[in-house]
């Protein structure tokens, strides 16, 4: 299994990165690592630290995507950037799966136009995890990938987080929840009403109905589906009380869950290989982190389930037509 980083990405790039690289090296000795960047910089930095870099492959790519360009025009101008390369990498399948702590824009639009999604998919979303008291996060979907969304789309997204508890979570039957401001049905916008009835009737899933903002935490679903508008929202809510409490001192266990680093990443759902989005901060113990969610997407075959299930159900239309 070959796992692609990309070394330029993220404020403390690239040296968090390496470290990550070496540590995860150490954990996963069957994955192997393939870093995008400047080479000259990986190598200079490595020196300095005293990391060995031995067992990891380095790609060297000349170009920067820095955080604040446009993700489509930085794609398009910077070809020999970290990220675009690791996407024809990925695409070519010269590796198994990549990630990045940089520009979340151009990982959504590398893995839309360089990777593609896959057929049947109309809307790729993004994945976060949520904390729970078991210990055993849930799975919050979209968090920012689609801001506006269809009835239509929020169903996909329900098929693809299932489908993502099943294979990764390996959750038998796992519960998917719609956010809503209500838990009747009829409660909700034009779009979330449609979206109620469209997952009723949606067999691929276990739905469990509408879930409001208090029901996040519980043990109530393991997949909340949402536009991207909401769930990022949602994220930087939480993410932004999880700091203030920590700056007042505040010491808990289940607190302590709502630390991005315990999850490494957001996975990209519904393309045709694994690619996570990490943190703009994440330090080495979160690129770890990001190793293993990786790891554990290619070994579960998840995209291949993803590809046979939307198979089946453009299958199943065609014959109903």
């Amino acid at each position: 299994m070959r796992i692609g980083i990309d070394a330029m990405g993220g404020d403390y790039a690239p040296l968090e990165a390496i470290k990550g690289a070496v540590l995860a090296i150490a954990e996963f000795p069957t994955v192997e690592l393939v870093m995008f960047g400047v080479q000259s910089d990986i190598e200079t930095i490595a020196e300095q630290e005293n990391l060995d870099l031995t067992n990891i492959e380095i790609v060297h790519c000349s170009q920067v995507i820095e955080m604040s360009e446009h993700p489509v025009k930085a794609l398009a101008g910077k070809r020999d950037s970290s990220i675009s390369v690791g996407f024809e990498y990925l695409a070519e399948k010269k590796i198994d799966a990549f990630f990045s702590a940089g520009n979340t824009g151009a990982m959504l639009v590398g893995s839309i136009q360089i990777l593609k999604p896959i057929e049947g998919v109309d809307r790729p979303c993004l994945t976060s995890a949520i904390p729970r008291p078991s210990g055993n996060p849930g799975i919050l979907l979209d968090v920012g990938a689609n801001a506006d969304c269809k009835a239509e789309h929020l169903q996909q997204f329900a098929i693809l987080g299932s489908l993502y508890a099943q294979s990764v979570k390996k959750i038998e039957s796992p519960r998917v929840g719609l956010l809503n401001i209500g838990e009747e049905d009829e409660k909700g916008s034009i779009v979330s009403r449609a979206a109620n009835q469209l997952l009723r009737n949606t067999p691929e899933i276990n739905f469990f109905g509408n879930v409001e903002g208090r029901d996040l935490f519980t043990e109530t679903t393991d997949v909340i589906v949402c536009d991207g508008f909401a769930g990022n929202i949602v994220i930087k809510l939480v993410e932004g009380f999880y700091y203030q409490l920590m700056k007042r001192g505040v010491q808990d266990d289940f607190l302590n869950q709502f630390n991005f680093k315990h999850h490494g990443g957001g996975l990209v759902l519904g393309v045709k290989a694994p690619v996570l989005v990490g943190h703009g901060i994440s330090k080495a113990d979160t690129f770890v982190k990001m190793v293993e969610v990786c790891k554990n997407s290619v070994e579960s075959n998840f995209c291949s389930k993803v590809e046979l299930a939307f198979k089946k159900i453009a299958f199943q239309q065609n014959a109903t037509n």
